[in-house]
């Protein structure tokens, strides 16, 4: 039977329990799915519980994203190479005697922008998720441009060895001229940009689901771009931590259809 949960600071937001119960049902896999509150001060102390008990995976959001990484790693964690270049996993799954650590954020980024043109690409935001992204585009992307609000994520970014040209600029910088936007920051952070936002980018990708729309996603959709929203991005990496957790073979598409209808339906 699966036992499995999401941990972060505040959680009681999260659909992800909604989503992966409602997986099990469709795939007919016993398992429960739950949320759990945790800080990155209570991590250390709940992976050595979780070590000894009957968990099968855990799905990261904030802000454990980059906590898991350096605690795993502490204690002997199998983390993905790309996780731990990027700083940044949202999947524990056991793998024996420890956990085996990754980014389903990274391959849910790599299977939603497969068809996309993605020449310039800018990502509004420095933290886990936009490292996702990044990593999801590197070698892809001939540039991509960073929308900082502050500079201290700039020499993280640049560090991560990457193929494509990285440019960074101030959080009010234009986005005429690029294929695809990704907007990554907090509920908020971007309403300024929402706001003066006057061209039409080709696909804009924003990561957050609650609320729905944001007001930079309304702003888009309104200027004719194409949209990608957080609910898909919360579907298709659960698809690929439901995969991890269950080893069970299924038609990713049909899962896929059943979960966003199950999702959309409990959007503000």
């Amino acid at each position: 039977m699966i036992k499995a949960a999401v941990l972060g600071s505040p959680i009681n937001h999260s659909l992800s329990p909604l989503l992966h119960n409602a997986a099990y049902d469709f795939l007919g896999i016993p398992g429960k799915y739950e949320a759990i509150d945790l800080t990155p001060e209570n991590a250390r102390s709940f992976f050595i519980a979780a070590l000894k008990e009957d968990w099968t995976g855990f799905s990261l959001t904030m802000p454990l994203k980059e906590t898991v990484v350096d605690v795993g790693a502490d204690l002997g964690f199998d983390i993905d190479p790309i996780a731990l270049r990027m700083r940044s996993a949202n999947t524990l799954f056991r793998n024996g005697n420890t956990f085996a650590a990754l980014s389903t954020d990274r391959t849910a980024f790599v299977h939603l922008l497969a068809d996309i043109k993605k020449e310039k690409v800018a990502i509004i935001g420095g933290g886990g998720t936009a490292r996702a992204a990044l990593c999801a585009l590197d070698g892809v992307a001939t540039s991509i441009d960073f929308l900082l609000r502050s500079q201290n994520r700039r020499d993280l970014l640049s560090s991560l060895g990457l193929k494509s040209r990285l440019n960074f600029h101030a959080m009010d910088y234009s986005l005429e001229g690029y294929d695809l936007v990704i907007a990554t920051v907090p509920v908020g952070a971007s309403d300024l940009i929402a706001h003066t936002l006057e061209c039409t980018v080709p696909t804009f990708f924003e990561v957050l689901y609650k609320p729905y729309p944001t007001p930079l996603l309304s702003r888009a959709r309104a200027l004719g771009s194409r949209t990608i929203d957080g609910m898909d991005l919360l579907v298709e990496q659960a698809i690929d931590q439901i995969a991890l957790f269950t080893g069970a073979l299924f038609n990713r598409e049909e899962l896929r259809t059943h979960l966003l209808k199950v999702g959309r339906s409990h959007l503000d």
